[in-house]
């Protein structure tokens, strides 16, 4: 199994956390991607996907994945597994808490591809509103990390999710 993660980052806080998902899955299993520097298109060649996004100031994109914004419909995602994690700051910005993550989850759907990983939205989040909220509100469309109020939490969480992403993968029939 190869897995490809995409991300964008401007503080190097998603980058961060990506490099955290290759080194507990391993190196060899997983490659990391900087949308800035490589395409999207090169998503096509795996299987199984991790992408990452960070929200920005009231609800907005990363600024990389912004620019590559149109290129995500051109990229065949069909049949792919997707994975989604988010950096947002529910104090800051708590009534846009992890936008970017549930706008990227919204452009993908459509192609049909096979979601794994969503996140418990648990009583360890205090923030007003978020569109990466499933419809019943009581998950996240993906791992929804917090490295401004809750960074001391991002480790545990990026462990565990790696394990539910790998597990559910697992249980897959593909």
């Amino acid at each position: 199994m190869q897995i490809g993660l995409f991300y964008g980052s401007t503080t190097c806080y998603t980058e961060m956390a990506a490099e955290k998902i290759q080194e507990i899955i391993g190196k060899d299993t997983i490659t990391l991607f900087n949308i800035k520097d490589e395409p999207l298109k090169q998503a096509e060649q795996f299987d199984f996907l991790i992408f990452g996004i960070s929200t920005w100031d009231f609800g907005e994109l990363q600024e990389d994945w912004e620019s590559h914004w149109d290129d995500i419909d051109s990229v065949d995602l069909s049949n792919k597994v997707i994975a989604l994690f988010g950096m947002g700051d529910q104090q800051g910005y708590g009534e846009w808490f992890q936008d970017a993550l549930g706008m990227l989850h919204e452009k993908i759907a459509p192609q049909g591809v096979t979601f794994l990983g969503y996140w418990p939205n648990s009583d360890d989040y205090e923030f007003e509103a978020s569109k990466a909220l499933t419809e019943d509100k009581s998950q996240f469309v993906g791992l929804a990390l917090d490295e401004d109020s809750q960074y001391d939490k991002s480790d545990e969480r990026i462990a565990t999710w790696i394990e539910q992403i790998m597990t559910e993968y697992a249980e897959l029939d593909i």
